[in-house]
């Protein structure tokens, strides 16, 4: 039986808190998401882990026998981690995104921490964890869309961008120079997963909709997944304008979107995390000022 390392994080957070709601903030998920992964879990060890009682979770006996290994595991995990990272180049830092970065600035500055010798490796996550490894450790900083959710992140803004709206080619909207919300209010939209919280209400455009729930085509962890979709007629989908050059596809057209608020692009990374290579990192991408906690 194969168990995800993400899995026994979720049942620990949840066994400690014994409460969802306080375990989905710390884990910077939703807690619909986090109530069906566990029970997934539970289906998975043939095994219940919490009693559920109206206001009162409680830890089966199953559940405490497995709390204590389940923190051994992860503690062994980290330190496997430490000590591999200590056997690579004296700074290694592990980069999270959600989409290609190509903006000029991001660009050249790991270009040069690269050039000083720094071992700086991008990786992209999907769009379940909206902290692009943050949450989980698995990565150092991360290139991250606002807003997000949970506490104990820092975030700086790196750049502000207009929305856009991918149609397949032929849509009905496909030749107009630019589209008003109203037009698309009414589309089926295609959404990110219901772990990415309150990220994936901004890309719904739920705040413009004035209270009308979006029609949801279909839903996607990556975005290869969400343009799939577009063109496969499920829905429409909303795009930053800094990722319409990176994302080109013969099947597909882009029209910026009037009516809606632009979408932020952040560095982020753990509130409790003062090493010298992140804050040197950090400072190069963003220039003066003062870093912005999320929560």
């Amino acid at each position: 039986m194969d168990v995800h390392l993400r899995d026994l994080r979720y049942f620990v957070a949840v066994a400690e808190e014994l409460h969802f709601t306080r375990a989905a903030e710390r884990l910077y998920v939703s807690q619909p998401a986090l109530s069906k992964q566990i029970r997934v879990l539970e289906r998975q060890l043939g095994f219940r882990l919490f009693d559920r009682n109206p206001g009162r979770l409680t830890l089966t006996a199953q559940g405490e026998a497995l709390l204590a290994r389940a923190r051994t595991l992860l503690g062994a995990w980290q330190d496997a981690l430490r000590v591999a990272r200590a056997a690579g180049p004296a700074v290694a830092l592990t980069v999270g995104m959600q989409t290609a970065v190509g903006r000029d600035l991001q660009r050249d500055v790991l270009s040069g921490f690269r050039e000083r010798g720094w071992q700086i490796v991008l990786r992209l996550v999907a769009w379940e964890d909206p902290t692009a490894g943050l949450a989980d450790g698995s990565s150092d900083l991360a290139f991250v869309w606002l807003p997000l959710p949970g506490e104990n992140l820092v975030t700086r803004t790196l750049a502000r961008e207009r929305l856009w709206v991918s149609l397949p080619v032929g849509h009905r909207l496909a030749d107009r120079p630019e589209v008003d919300f109203a037009e698309l209010a009414d589309e089926p939209v295609i959404a990110l997963p219901r772990s990415a919280g309150p990220l994936r209400d901004f890309w719904l455009a739920t705040t413009a909709r004035g209270g009308r729930e979006p029609r949801v085509g279909a839903e996607a962890a990556s975005p290869d997944e969400v343009f799939e979709a577009v063109v496969s007629g499920q829905g429409v989908a909303l795009i930053a304008e800094g990722n319409v050059g990176l994302y080109q596809r013969p099947d597909l057209v882009y029209r910026p979107v009037r009516g809606l608020p632009e979408a932020e692009l952040a560095i982020a990374w753990r509130a409790d995390d003062h090493r010298p290579e992140v804050t040197d990192l950090v400072a190069a991408l963003t220039g003066d000022g003062r870093p912005r906690p999320v929560g």
